[in-house]
């Protein structure tokens, strides 16, 4: 990645840009909101459950969506080919995810960048294939392209997209995963990005910002990131169904999904030599559907998922603010090399849950969802991370699978990492960033335009941008940022 270029801070406070600003961000909900309520297909379709059944209901009786619209992919059955694959177990499905992101204030320097995602994933069903029962084979690739707005115009912690990442193409995933018992146990092996199972929340998957997917703890926490989007470790994973409400989840993987190769742009590298990544989680799901009973059948309550986890990597990892004979990093006394500490972890919990929902047969409701996790403060930049918010599915009448919402993105800096900023303050005796959290707020409004489409205005602010840091001037701060962007995503 080329490297940003230290910008001067802006003293002077000038209202005509905030102005622009509100005004910019009042357009952009407005118009998403008004397409909503105003959809052209069907504003008085009945709802149904089956959004792509909903879909065609209201082609049918607008008359104006055939054929390639009411498809649940854009290129249907490829001629055939979907079907002929189909019969032997083989599924293939690409997306296309691209948006624009403009800073409108503060930051590093405003302007907007784009940012795009293609990925392709190859299923493999066992038992069509070769009659091999409970197995499942999936390899999955990457291409980023585009310029990331974090990077060269933000310079906060919570990374305003969760595709932004170094331009590559790339292996992501290529595990093999086996099913036991009737379904209640499998076991996966290979090549696995670890967000998608742990740590999730459906409901904060509904926005654009990185923390609302991958939380900001273990993104500056685990070396390299994790294995979590763009990257994956080599590793096995354990399910199983303890009772019809209970799942635990537990996996061992390799502690650096970069390892020995930082510049592993084609994702087959394939490490094992970084120490080990133990990861567990216990989900608690209440009043979900049983096996037999579809989707909008009465149940006896709001269904909701609650989640408790850890993770462990024993690698060594360098203290924030402590040389290895107990000197401040800050101090002229300091022997430079870090204090050294073996391990590390955090612990960290997550719920999603149902508030409101007037008819069971209708898609409208109300869902929220936090998600906080903790690590020591010595070693880690990021000691406390946290996520909330509330999403509504079906805001207005016949957008049964549109949805809204408002989250919160909050992170904490290590104690080690906020007392080596004070003290390199006092030691400089001039004006030095001292950081401390950094907040994000964003609303989001998701519109189906047809089943294979999505479009999503979007707007977020975050507050002491950088945790009271420019990450390229260290004696500077950062204005708050306020972003205006649009995403859209295709399934082909």
């Amino acid at each position: 990645m080329q490297p940003v270029h230290p910008v001067q801070r802006d003293t002077r406070v000038s209202r005509a840009p905030v102005r622009r600003a509100l005004l910019s961000a009042w357009l952009l909900l407005a118009s998403s909101a008004a397409l909503a309520a105003g959809n052209p297909a069907n504003p008085d379709a009945t709802p149904t459950d089956a959004p792509e059944a909903d879909l065609n209901i209201q082609a049918q009786q607008a008359g104006q969506w055939t054929g390639v619209w009411t498809r649940s992919t854009l290129l249907g059955d490829m001629g055939g080919i979907r079907s002929f694959l189909g019969k032997y177990g083989v599924s293939l499905q690409a997306t296309e995810t691209s948006e624009y992101l403009a800073n409108v204030r503060g930051g590093l320097k405003t302007g907007g960048t784009y940012d795009g995602l293609t990925t392709v994933t190859l299923g493999l069903d066992t038992q069509k294939a070769f009659g091999w029962e409970g197995g499942t084979f999936n390899a999955s690739a990457l291409q980023i392209h585009g310029r990331n707005l974090s990077q060269y115009n933000l310079g906060t912690l919570n990374t305003a997209s969760g595709i932004e990442a170094q331009d590559t193409t790339r292996l992501w995933e290529l595990w093999y995963q086996q099913s036991f018992l009737n379904k209640r146990v499998d076991v996966k092996v290979g090549q696995q990005s670890i967000d998608q199972e742990f740590m999730v929340s459906s409901y904060a998957a509904t926005f654009v910002n990185t923390m609302f997917g991958w939380p900001g703890l273990p993104s500056y926490d685990m070396p390299s990131g994790g294995p979590a989007y763009p990257l994956s470790a080599l590793g096995v994973r354990v399910r199983g169904q303890i009772t019809p409400s209970i799942t635990a989840l537990a996996g061992v993987f390799d502690g650096d999904p970069l390892g020995n190769n930082p510049n592993n742009l084609s994702g087959t590298n394939f490490n094992l030599h970084n120490g080990a990544l133990y990861i567990g989680e216990l989900q608690y799901a209440i009043n979900q559907p049983s096996d037999g009973e579809m989707v909008g059948m009465p149940q006896s309550g709001l269904p909701g998922t609650y989640k408790i986890g850890f993770w462990y990597n024993n690698e060594r990892f360098d203290d924030q603010g402590i040389d290895n004979t107990g000197v401040s990093l800050a101090s002229s006394a300091t022997s430079g090399t870090p204090q050294s500490h073996r391990g590390n972890y955090s612990f960290y919990a997550v719920a999603d849950q149902m508030i409101w929902r007037p008819d069971p047969d209708e898609p409208r409701s109300i869902g929220v969802f936090a998600r906080v996790m903790g690590a020591p403060g010595d070693r880690n930049l990021v000691s406390l991370s946290a996520n909330a918010g509330i999403v509504m599915k079906a805001p207005f009448k016949g957008r049964d699978n549109d949805s809204v919402g408002i989250g919160l993105a909050y992170i904490k800096v290590g104690n080690h990492v906020h007392d080596l900023d004070v003290q390199s303050a006092a030691f400089s005796g001039g004006p030095y960033g001292i950081r401390t959290s950094e907040t994000a707020v964003e609303a989001t409004y998701q519109y189906q335009v047809t089943p294979w489409w999505i479009m999503q205005g979007d707007l977020q602010y975050t507050f002491n941008a950088g945790a009271g840091q420019n990450p390229n001037d260290p004696t500077a701060a950062l204005r708050n940022t306020f972003v205006v962007g649009v995403r859209t995503t295709i399934t082909f």
